[in-house]
């Protein structure tokens, strides 16, 4: 049995990479560090399919050193301290440190991230993970501290298209057949700018077809992803639709169909934390203000799940998605913080207006901090109206309720 379409066509150089220019083009950061031929630990972060794994192993093949690859999913402390110990004894005086490649770092517990940390600091691996998870919430800090964090983007229409013209022009079995790509826009909306995806796709619908000749349509693609809805999706690629899915259900105040996509993830074998999590946000950023218990309800259905585990744990899940479908919704919190980031990205660091600052010392009451500040218990209704923004924010208005 052939390796599958993505496995066949996965670059060797940098020079066959495609995408991520801001790391690994001419002159950046990453390509630097390689073409000095010594890298330090660090973590890659990004959606699926961009080329994290393919990444880490041109490294490894370009600085010619040893390449150890442990999953999160699969390997416990043991086989961390079983890598850091073959790493340890294989390795001779001068020679760059073996390359550890963890996938889904952040499904490694604490114990695991714990086990790795001695290794990263004395030199005895130089440690890259790859994660589709913000590592400030999944990586220990003393791990994170040690490791330059670098960002992967999804992938342009651009580079998806160069993609599908490598693959039917250099694959050594697509070359055989007549490919003709005569539409790409559904291929590469069904992609979302996984490459892994979209190479799925296309060996997807070449091989649904008899004659040596194909000629590549949207109708085409379409109807052969609602014959096989997994055959593309067959290391859970549709993680990100699925969620995104589930969440625009809730914003939507659509039980029914919030309660479906949580379903599918569950029997996709989704991690409960990460659905947890995701109740969270949602409760902050749509639910709000419009109803605070929201957050409260889905902070308890984490801490529920952490406690009771699966597959009981369903139960506060859905009653939680429920709850939130099914509560008014606000988002006028979520936009107050956009808008005042955007304003202190444009305006700077604006002065504290004196009378708000605090004066410790006699220096700065004689400098005129703290003075005329008027204490809002002291009026009537615990309320009298003074400047709080800076001077030259003094008028502005950041929060807006639903209804104003």
């Amino acid at each position: 049995m052939s390796e599958p379409l993505a496995e066949r066509l996965r670059p060797r150089t940098l020079d066959d990479y495609i995408g991520q220019k801001h790391l690994v083009g001419e002159g950046a950061v990453l390509r630097k560090m390689i073409d000095a031929g010594r890298i330090s630990s660090f973590i890659l972060w990004g959606p699926p399919g961009v080329g994290k794994t393919t990444l880490a192993q041109i490294i490894a093949n370009r600085l010619q050193t040893p390449f150890y690859t442990l999953s999160a999913v699969t390997s416990g402390v043991k086989d961390v301290r079983d890598v850091i110990e073959r790493a340890q004894k294989g390795r001779f005086f001068n020679e760059a440190s073996p390359i550890l490649f963890i996938d889904e770092i952040h499904r490694f517990s604490k114990s695991q991230q714990d086990s790795l940390l001695g290794a990263v600091e004395k030199g005895i691996v130089t440690l890259i993970g790859a994660t589709t998870e913000n590592p400030s919430f999944e990586v220990i800090r003393p791990l994170l501290s040690r490791c330059q964090l670098y960002v992967l983007k999804s992938l342009e229409r651009e580079d998806l298209e160069e993609l599908l013209q490598r693959a039917i022009t250099k694959d050594v079995f697509l070359k055989e057949r007549k490919i003709v790509l005569k539409e790409t826009a559904a291929m590469l909306r069904y992609s979302g700018g996984d490459a892994r995806k979209l190479l799925n796709i296309l060996e997807l619908v070449v091989s649904s077809s008899a004659t040596d000749e194909v000629v590549i349509t949207d109708e085409m693609v379409v109807s052969n992803l609602q014959q096989n809805p997994l055959a593309y999706d067959k290391d859970g690629e549709m993680h990100y639709d699925i969620i995104s899915a589930f969440i625009k259900s809730i914003r939507g105040s659509d039980p029914d169909a919030a309660l479906y996509w949580m379903a599918r993830m569950i029997e996709g074998g989704e991690d409960p934390q990460f659905i947890a999590r995701r109740l969270v946000i949602s409760a902050a950023e749509d639910i709000g203000l419009a109803n605070p218990n929201a957050l409260l309800l889905a902070n308890a259905a984490f801490d529920a799940v952490m406690k009771i585990g699966w597959p009981e744990g369903r139960i506060p899940l859905a009653e939680a998605t429920v709850y939130l479908a099914t509560s008014p919704k606000s988002n006028s919190a979520y936009l107050g913080i956009d808008a005042a980031l955007g304003i202190v990205q444009q305006t700077g660091n604006q002065p504290v207006p004196l009378h708000l600052r605090n004066a410790p010392t006699k220096l700065m009451k004689d400098l005129g901090y703290h003075d005329g500040y008027q204490y809002p218990h002291d009026f009537a209704g615990h309320f009298t109206p003074q400047q709080y923004l800076p001077d030259a924010l003094k008028d502005t208005r950041i929060w807006h309720g639903q209804h104003s």
